[in-house]
């Protein structure tokens, strides 16, 4: 959702540019979510009704789908227990060293391997990506798409879309990437295992680089906590931001400030590395405010947030365009982009200001298509349109 907020922001503050028409995009957990959007001609408004305000006409968002207990899971890891304490009472009778330890090893098998399922995450892509002239499939899209993910038994990460792996539907890679260890199990490949892509590298932007673009654009929305910045406007503030004290908020506080702790660590070393080794590609990177403890304290599991984490990051992406102007300005323009200062100047402005209203009118599926082929066709004319000469001053 944060993704989506700060996305949204870029997309109406930036003009010059058409977000579901960049030459290629890399996706990585979440983002491989957004990614593989928007490489379909998903633009930012339409994704905002799926998933914020719920009138699109084309998608129909379920939010339990995505926390669907993962019951087959639970029963198959459930089926071997009979199997290991017989086996454990075996090796009680059997004269040896047993310990508490071995006790442990062996019932371990039992937990499972996520919390959720994600059978209900790649049916529902599956479904968005196979209709209304979209593609499930990274050899049709039109643009290029990397969706990474982790073999969990060798940390390789993988790219789908890239050589040898572009015949993966992008829902099935998608899944893959977005399969957090502890909340969703691991996804099957071809055989192997994949969990979500970040556990390697945090925005995997080599991918890109190594193509010799001319502009990167990427999104972190994880950042570690930093409660001595945090001033607290419009924030819920809990005892343990008060304090700032993140240790007193429990085991979820500490797991989720190390995780983002360890994820921006890894992402500024590897923008450092890329400044020096394609200096010639313009890196712009777009975070949340370390000091948000609203954003931070934020219940991972509520749906019902969504709109306000949108807002959230859309504020935020503005605040951060507003304040790196001078440097951005510049760079943008070499590139085409300008900022568009009626949107930065708008105090008042939230992520569902520039929805039209009412919605599109609903259409079928033929008419998406025709629709499609009508902008493709408007877009070869206007680039075919000799262009108008300039006096040199």
């Amino acid at each position: 959702m944060y993704e989506l907020g700060a996305l949204r922001a870029l997309d109406e503050a930036f003009e010059g540019i058409d977000f579901t028409r960049l030459d290629c995009y890399v996706g990585v957990s979440s983002g491989a979510f957004l990614a593989a959007g928007l490489a379909n001609r998903l633009g930012t408004e339409e994704m905002c009704r799926i998933f914020i305000t719920g009138d699109s006409d084309d998608v129909q968002f379920r939010p339990e789908s995505f926390l669907r207990p993962a019951l087959f899971e639970y029963m198959r890891r459930a089926a071997s227990l009979p199997r290991l304490t017989l086996a454990w009472w075996r090796s009680l009778l059997t004269p040896g060293d047993s310990r508490w330890s071995d006790l442990v090893a062996r019932f371990g098998g039992l937990v499972p391997t996520g919390l959720f399922d994600n059978r209900e995450i790649e049916r529902f892509l599956r479904e968005v990506f196979t209709r209304r002239g979209r593609s499930n499939d990274f050899r049709e899209l039109g643009r290029t798409l990397y969706v990474v993910a982790v073999d969990l038994d060798s940390g390789e990460a993988v790219r789908f879309g890239g050589p040898d792996w572009d015949d993966v539907p992008i829902s099935r890679a998608v899944q893959a990437s977005a399969a957090l260890p502890g909340l969703y199990p691991p996804v099957e490949v071809r055989g192997r295992h994949f969990v979500d892509g970040a556990l390697r590298r945090t925005m995997h932007a080599s991918v890109l680089l190594e193509r010799g673009i001319d502009l990167l654009i990427g999104i972190n929305p994880l950042v570690p906590f930093n409660s001595s910045n945090s001033d607290g406007d419009g924030g819920q503030r809990r005892p343990e931001d008060s304090e700032h004290r993140l240790a007193e908020g429990g085991l979820p506080a500490v797991l989720s400030q190390t995780f983002r702790t360890l994820l921006q660590s890894r992402m500024q070393v590897g923008l450092a590395k890329y400044a020096q080794q394609y200096p010639d590609i313009d890196q712009v990177v777009f975070e949340p405010n370390a000091g948000d403890g609203e954003l931070f304290f934020s219940n991972a599991f509520s749906f019902s947030a969504r709109r306000r984490i949108c807002q959230l990051a859309y504020r935020n992406t503005l605040d951060d365009l507003r304040q790196r102007a001078d440097a951005l300005r510049p760079m943008l323009a070499a590139h085409g982009i300008r900022l568009r200062d009626e949107i930065l100047d708008d105090q008042q402005r939230t992520v569902l200001t520039g929805l039209s209203s009412p919605p599109p009118p609903r259409s079928t599926e033929t008419t998406a298509r025709l629709r499609r082929a009508l902008d493709d066709a408007e877009r070869v004319v206007a680039a075919r349109r000799p262009r108008r000469r300039t006096r040199r001053a």
